[in-house]
């Protein structure tokens, strides 16, 4: 019997499926375009497998519902757009305090406020990192392609349970409305799947925020006999607040070091052409399929053109960035804003080789014509052409 099967399937549909593959077991949220067909394949397919499906008042509510499931021991996550996801900004923080493991979809639209629902922008790049008030730590990730929104979200669900932490899917309209080809498993029991860390010790002596090297505390579920308290307030090991300086330093540096300190296990990043390229594009999600186009009629002028594509967007691969600052003469970021990745790119630089912005925030993404216009007119700035 064949092991896989071959579909014509939406992004978001893609995404459907990679959560069940993963084993998220709970969806709670609220429709929005362009992020609805989530909720609907969740609606569907969760009954199938023996999970939950909710549908909230409104969208913090939603993030509330997933919280809740993961603190119970359930895989949990919810699926927005633009507008939800301003919304669910205050429960977003208290994953991050209380270390609760989630996934949040934002499938991105033209704002802000209502904007332009049905068409693409990548305007959330900042938030996803800033949002929520206070110095927080969540990881970001953004597919590019129908098959990866199927493996990225599986990944996604892995490093929130591995690391305790929320998990942002960032994609955009384009990547969530498409249709691509994509081959599937069969069945899904033979994908490897990743559990958080449960505690050995006896529940007498569990202290529910104590960590090892790892710096990732063991988390036990409600109802399991291990008792703890969950709080946005700082707090020690046990859980209980706690106002003293040391405390806040101390948790700051945790919740930092347990995604610092495994930051090549966390970041991923596409190299495209790059082994000879003298000028390099920046560019993620859907703005990164024009890319590929792009670059390939470069080369076919002869121009030595190749792609860094960040499949992690946050935490930001600092090192890979520069790196790559030092190995071209020019760098251009695409992205479908008036330029917010651009802002950490420059940074990474450090003014080792010139960074040109092309930003598309027309409702429409761009033609790899385009995007091939833009690179001539940068590389003839930088005196490449």
């Amino acid at each position: 019997m064949a092991k896989t099967k071959v579909m014509l399937m939406q992004g978001n549909t893609a995404v459907v499926e990679g959560a069940i593959a993963a084993g998220v077991k709970f969806y709670g949220g609220y429709p929005i375009t362009p992020s609805t067909e989530i909720a609907e394949g969740m609606a569907k397919r969760l009954p199938m497998v023996g999970g939950k499906f909710m549908q909230t008042e409104d969208e913090i509510a939603g993030l509330g519902t997933v919280i809740g499931a993961s603190l119970g021991g359930l895989k949990a996550m919810t699926a927005t757009s633009g507008p939800g996801f301003s919304l669910k900004q205050e429960m977003i923080g208290l994953a991050c305090n209380a270390e609760v493991p989630c996934v949040i979809v934002d499938v991105q639209r033209v704002g802000p406020s209502t904007g332009q629902p049905t068409s693409p922008s990548q305007g959330d790049v900042m938030q996803t990192k800033w949002g929520t008030h206070g110095d927080h730590w969540v990881i970001v990730v953004s597919p590019s392609s129908v098959p990866e929104c199927f493996t990225l979200t599986q990944r996604a669900v892995a490093l929130a349970e591995k690391y305790r932490v929320p998990v942002i899917m960032l994609m955009d309209e384009i990547v969530g409305h498409m249709r691509e080809r994509i081959e599937l498993p069969v069945s899904y029991d033979d994908i490897p799947k990743v559990e958080r860390k449960r505690p050995t010790c006896p529940p007498e002596e569990f202290l529910a925020y104590a960590a090892d090297e790892s710096k990732v505390p063991a988390m036990a579920d409600f109802g399991s006999g291990y008792r703890w308290h969950v709080s946005g307030l700082v707090h020690d090991e046990t859980g209980f607040p706690k106002g003293a300086g040391s405390a806040t330093r101390e948790s700051q540096d945790r919740l930092r070091g347990k995604i610092m300190a495994h930051r090549d296990d966390i970041i991923q990043v596409e190299r495209y052409k790059l082994d000879d390229a003298e000028f390099a594009i920046i560019a993620f999600g859907g703005a990164a399929r024009t890319a590929y186009d792009a670059i390939d009629m470069a080369r076919a002028r002869g121009l030595r053109v190749g792609m860094m594509r960040p499949i992690t967007i946050w935490p930001f691969a600092r090192h890979e960035v520069s790196d790559l600052a030092k190995s071209v003469k020019g760098i251009l970021v695409h992205e479908l804003n008036c330029g917010q990745y651009v802002i950490s790119v420059k940074a990474a630089v450090e003014g080792r080789c010139p960074v040109h912005l092309y930003a598309k925030y027309d409702n429409e993404s761009a033609t790899p014509e385009d995007m091939l216009a833009e690179i001539e007119r940068a590389m003839k700035e930088d005196g490449l052409l």
